[in-house]
Order: C-alpha cells, then sequence, then structure tokens
C-alpha cells in the first residue's frame, strides 16, 4: 500500500521499533526518544540522518545510535516489501513517503503512524482504480467487437 502522510519523528521511531526488535530492546532505549536501531544495507536498511549520531550499542543485527537533529530516516525491511523514507518538514513533524506490506500497516496504525480509517480510504481509492480499469477495458473489448462485425 502506497503511504503518504505527515507524522511526528516519535511515531515513526516507534513504528521502526515494532517492526524490528520490539521484543529485544533495552527497555532503556525504548524510553529515549533520541534512541534509533540503524542496519546495514544488505539486511534491510535503517539509516538516520542527523545532524549527530553516536552508537551505543550492537544488538543481533542492529545497532542502536543516539541521534540529534534528526533530518531524514531510511526504512527496508529485511524482504524488501516495505519501504519508507521520512523527511523532516519542520521540528519533530516530517513527511512518510513509500510502500508498506500488510505487516507493516498493522505496525503503522499499532504506533498512530496512520489510522484504519487512511487504510480503508487507501483501499477504496485502490479498488475504485481496479474498477475503473475493468469498465474502460470492457469498453474497449465491445468496441472492438462492434468494430469487427
Amino acid at each position: 500500500m502506497e503511504i503518504d502522510i505527515k507524522t511526528t519523528l516519535e511515531r515513526f521511531r516507534r513504528f521502526i521499533i515494532y517492526n524490528t526488535c520490539l521484543s529485544f530492546i533495552p527497555k532503556g532505549y525504548l524510553k529515549d526518544p533520541s534512541i534509533f536501531p540503524e542496519r546495514s544495507t544488505d539486511k534491510g536498511e535503517i539509516y538516520v540522518e542527523a545532524a549527530s549520531k553516536v552508537e551505543l550499542a550492537k544488538i543481533r543485527d542492529l545497532t542502536f545510535v543516539k541521534a540529534a537533529d534528526i533530518l531524514g530516516i531510511i526504512y527496508r525491511s529485511k524482504t524488501g516489501n516495505t519501504y519508507l523514507k521520512w523527511r523532516q518538514i519542520k521540528g519533530s513533524i516530517g513527511r512518510l513517503t513509500g510502500v508498506a506490506s500488510p505487516n507493516s500497516i498493522v505496525n503503522l496504525i499499532e504506533a498512530k503512524v496512520i489510522t484504519r480509517e487512511y487504510v480503508e480510504e487507501a483501499l477504496k481509492g485502490m479498488s475504485g482504480h481496479s474498477s475503473m480499469s475493468r469498465a474502460s477495458s470492457s469498453m474497449s473489448a465491445d468496441t472492438t467487437r462492434e468494430s469487427s462485425q
């Protein structure tokens, strides 16, 4: 599903944690809004673009960093089915864009990045496009039949 929405940095940080490390992130890191997981590109990229970053710890395939003045975050799932970018607009508000898998959509809702209504509207829009394309393809099939008679 396509995502294009304004959200806070903290909500997107929560989403990343829910999607990657909720079961093993240290409690202190979970509570600190300046601490983010990062991951190398070969295992599904998580990259925090910030004015300053300090590496805190490596746990499993993640490196936890303390970051200040965050300009953007790139998140790509291990499967590649989710690819999201958060870009700062002003302060802690940013625009989140990209594509999210069904599992990521559940975690985006859980982290309050998007609402169920947002998903329902997006799905309505998708079904509207597919019914429109079916209608136009059946019209062109009718036109082809008529011209061949």
